[in-house]
C-alpha cells in the first residue's frame, strides 16, 4: 500500500473510523496490526496509539510513544530489548527517519482499554492530527528490557497547514516546528559567547554577515521523558553539523571529555572546554545511556 505523508483528502482532525480496515481504506494508516506505518527509507507516515505499551505517556499535545517490538505473545509484557533497523525494528527505524527528516506523522488513537483513559475514544479509532517527533532515545521499560521512546509534539493549525502544503510538493520534508520547551535563551547565548561561537567539538567558527554563528546544544535533552536540566553544564557551543550529530547519538562524550564517533568507537577529538565552563558529568552519562553507548 502506498505511503502518503501529511493530511489526506478531506479527513481532518477528529474524523472517526470503526476499525483498522476503515483506516487502511482511507489511506490514513497502511498496516492492519502494526502500530507504525511507513518504512525506514521514507519514514513513518502514521502511528496508532492503542495502549499496547504501558510505557506510553499521552497528554494529547505531547505524546511519548513507545516503539515497536520486544513483547511476549500476549503483548502484556516487555521481554526483550527493542531494536532500530532489521526485520524486528523497521517501524522504529521509520520513526527515526521521520525525526531526522522532520516529516509530520499522523497520530490515530485507538479505543481506550481502561476507564481512567480519557484521551482515547471509547470505541473505534480517531484521527487526531499531525505531530512531529521532537526527539527520541532508549530507556528501561517498566518491565526491565530497553524500549525506544519517541517524544512527539502536536502541530498547531498554522503549522499543520504549512506542513501539508510542503508535503504535497516534497513528501520527504516538512518544516521545523516551534520548540515548545521554554529554554533559558540568555544562558545559551552566554555559553556561545564564551567560546566566541567556536564549535567545542571541531573547533570551527562559522562566519556570517555581522559576526559568527553557533548553536547552543543540550547534552541531555530537555523535556519528558528525558527531563535534562537547563544549566550551563548541560549546554555546549556547537556548529550545526555537530549539533545534529550529538542530538542523534552519532557522537558522544566520554567521562574524560573525548569526542567519540558512535559508529566505530573512534576518538575524534578532545572536547574544547574553557575555564569557568564546568560540564555536568551526569548529563554526559545520560546522553550515552539514551543512545546505548
Amino acid at each position: 500500500m502506498p505511503v502518503t505523508f501529511g493530511e489526506i483528502g478531506n479527513y481532518r482532525e477528529g474524523a472517526t473510523f470503526t476499525d483498522r480496515a476503515e483506516l487502511m481504506k482511507a489511506g490514513l494508516h497502511t498496516k492492519n496490526q502494526d502500530g507504525i506505518s511507513g518504512d525506514p527509507d521514507r519514514g513513518a507516515d502514521a502511528i496508532v496509539v492503542s495502549g499496547g505499551y504501558t510505557d506510553d505517556v499521552d497528554d494529547f499535545d505531547v505524546l511519548v510513544y513507545t516503539g515497536h517490538g520486544g513483547q511476549n505473545e500476549n503483548r502484556t509484557r516487555q521481554v526483550t530489548d527493542q531494536v532500530i533497523g532489521g526485520p524486528k525494528g523497521r517501524g522504529n527505524a521509520a520513526m527515526v527517519r521521520s525525526h531526522r527528516e522532520e516529516i509530520p506523522v499522523r497520530v490515530i488513537r485507538g479505543p481506550r482499554t481502561r476507564k481512567s483513559d480519557t484521551i482515547r475514544p471509547a470505541t473505534g479509532y480517531r484521527y487526531d492530527g499531525l505531530y512531529v517527533i521532537e526527539s527520541y532515545g532508549s530507556a528501561p521499560s517498566i518491565h526491565g528490557p530497553l524500549v525506544w521512546k519517541f517524544r512527539m509534539l502536536k502541530l498547531t493549525p498554522v503549522e499543520r497547514s504549512i506542513a501539508t502544503m510542503v508535503a504535497q510538493k516534497t513528501p520527504q520534508r516538512a518544516p521545523t516546528t516551534v520548540n515548545r520547551i521554554l529554554r533559558d535563551v540568555e544562558l545559551a547565548q552566554s555559553i556561545k559567547q564564551k567560546y566566541d561561537h567556536m564549535c567545542q567539538v571541531c573547533g570551527i567558527q562559522i562566519e556570517i554577515d555581522g559576526g559568527y554563528y553557533s548553536e547552543g546544544a543540550h547534552i541531555h535533552a530537555l523535556g519528558s521523558p528525558y527531563n535534562g536540566p537547563d544549566i550551563a553544564g548541560n549546554i555546549l557551543s556547537l556548529c550545526p553539523n555537530d549539533h545534529v550529530r550529538l542530538d542523534n547519538g552519532a557522537i558522544y562524550l566520554s567521562d574524560t571529555f573525548e569526542v567519540i564517533r558512535a559508529s566505530d568507537g573512534t576518538v575524534l577529538d578532545q572536547l574544547r572546554i574553557k575555564p569557568g565552563h564546568t560540564i555536568d558529568p551526569d548529563c554526559i552519562r545520560k546522553h550515552r545511556e539514551r543512545f546505548r553507548h
